[in-house]
Formats: C-alpha cells, sequence, structure tokens
C-alpha cells in the first residue's frame, strides 16, 4: 500500500511540476519575465523538477531581466545537465557580453589538450552507454567467433573483437576521464555588484585584483568562509565565499 501511495504522490509531483512550468513559459512569452522568474524558482526550491529546460528557461527570464549573475548562473547550471547544448552555450556567450571584466582563457596545449578534445565529446553518461554499447558487440562477435567453422570467419571475427575490444578500452577510459574532471571540476559565479580577491584568505590580505557581478570562477579549495579561486587565465586568489554561488 506505501508504494500506491508513494508512486501516486510522485506523480502528482512530476503533474504539478509540469503544470507549473508550462505556467512559467506561458508568462515568458507574456513578457511577464519576473512573474516567470518567480515561478521557475518556485519549482526548483521545491524540488519538483530539475531540467536543463528549466534552467535555460530561467535564465533567459533573468536575461531579459538584465540580472547578470543569475543569468549566466543558470544558463551554467543548463549545461552541467546538458552539455554543449548550442542554444544554451549562444545564450551564454550573449550574458557574458553583460559583464564587466575580460578574463582571457588560456587553451590547455600538447597531449593534454588532445585528451580533453578527445574526452570532452561526450559527458560521461554518454560514454557509459557507449561502452555498454560496444561491449554487447563484442559479445555477439565472440559468439561468431566459437560458433563459426570457416577459418576465414573466424579470423574476421577476431579482427573484430580486437578492435571492439581497443574501442571498448577508448570509451571506458574516457568515461573515466570525464567522470573524474566533472567531479573535480567547481565552477562558480560571482554575484556580488564587486569583490576583492585578496592574496590570503582573511580580510587583511592584500587585495590582488576585483571582480565584478556575473565572472565565471574555479573554487580550488576552502577554508572557512574563504574560497580559493582560479580565473581562466590562470589567476588565482581567496575570496569571500558568500559573494560567489557554486554551479554545481
Amino acid at each position: 500500500m506505501k508504494h500506491i501511495v508513494y508512486l501516486f504522490l510522485l506523480i502528482t509531483q512530476v503533474f504539478f511540476a509540469q503544470s507549473s512550468f508550462e505556467k512559467g513559459n506561458a508568462l515568458y512569452q507574456k513578457a511577464q519575465y519576473q512573474q516567470a522568474v518567480d515561478v521557475y524558482e518556485s519549482i526548483i526550491k521545491e524540488d519538483k523538477q530539475q531540467s536543463a529546460e528549466l534552467y535555460f528557461n530561467l535564465a533567459n527570464s533573468y536575461y531579459k531581466l538584465n540580472n547578470v549573475a543569475p543569468s549566466i548562473y543558470n544558463y551554467e547550471k543548463a549545461l552541467v545537465l546538458k552539455p554543449n547544448d548550442a542554444e544554451t552555450l549562444n545564450n551564454l556567450k550573449f550574458a557574458k557580453k553583460l559583464t564587466i571584466d575580460e578574463i582571457k582563457e588560456v587553451p590547455k596545449v600538447g597531449f593534454a589538450k588532445l585528451i580533453q578534445n578527445f574526452t570532452g565529446i561526450f559527458g560521461y553518461n554518454t560514454w557509459a552507454k557507449i561502452s555498454i554499447g560496444i561491449a554487447f558487440v563484442f559479445l555477439l562477435t565472440f559468439i561468431g567467433y566459437y560458433f563459426s567453422q570457416l577459418s576465414l570467419t573466424k579470423r574476421i571475427y577476431f579482427i573484430g573483437m580486437f578492435v571492439l575490444l581497443v574501442a571498448l578500452l577508448l570509451s571506458v577510459f574516457a568515461g573515466m576521464s570525464e567522470k573524474s574532471h566533472f567531479d573535480n571540476d567547481r565552477p562558480a559565479i560571482v554575484f556580488s555588484e564587486l569583490s576583492e580577491v585578496r592574496s590570503e584568505p582573511q580580510k587583511a590580505g592584500a587585495a590582488i585584483f576585483l571582480l565584478h557581478e556575473g565572472s565565471k570562477v574555479y573554487v580550488m579549495e576552502t577554508l572557512g568562509k574563504w574560497k580559493k579561486i582560479e580565473l581562466t587565465d590562470g589567476t588565482e586568489g581567496w575570496i569571500d565565499g558568500t559573494t560567489i554561488k557554486e554551479v554545481k
């Protein structure tokens, strides 16, 4: 009986979440952006629905209101759930034009860049599905090899097994690499209008540089209320943790 009640509650929750999501979309279409934000935020707060589409629409609403930090933050949230989405990346590019800070991105070079370019083609979940698919085909190929009577056919199956085994190992490696990158990557968005980045995790530390609302940083370490951050250009420093909001 308990399971039936839980199932009913889950179905009801999903139904009302979808209903609220459509209500938010309707408000957005009417250019009632603040009301749309309130509806989308209420869905997230009540944990009824977490989807890339929800964060994308919320980001669009904030963008229309010229709220830079929340807009960029929610585009980044959408990309966590749906990496490399072209529309989200395009809108994020426009949102970043509203920021003050121009932080250069230092690209990786050499072998590390090649590895990242390859593993970054898909998210770790997609790599896991690819690995399962390759493993299944490998199993079918092995069965074909085992039951084959002709030496030529056996040789073809054997070569196919070798190729599939290499592909399986590569996909597993790529998936593990992306999972590790996902777990260790801690992007955050500056929400304060102006934040001082210091040389030490204390107010007495010398101010190295300033960051403005909407800037993206990466959290490297946490010490009390202070967070050590790194910019895309490699610059590091300590910032008051209350001035930023982590994406994940």
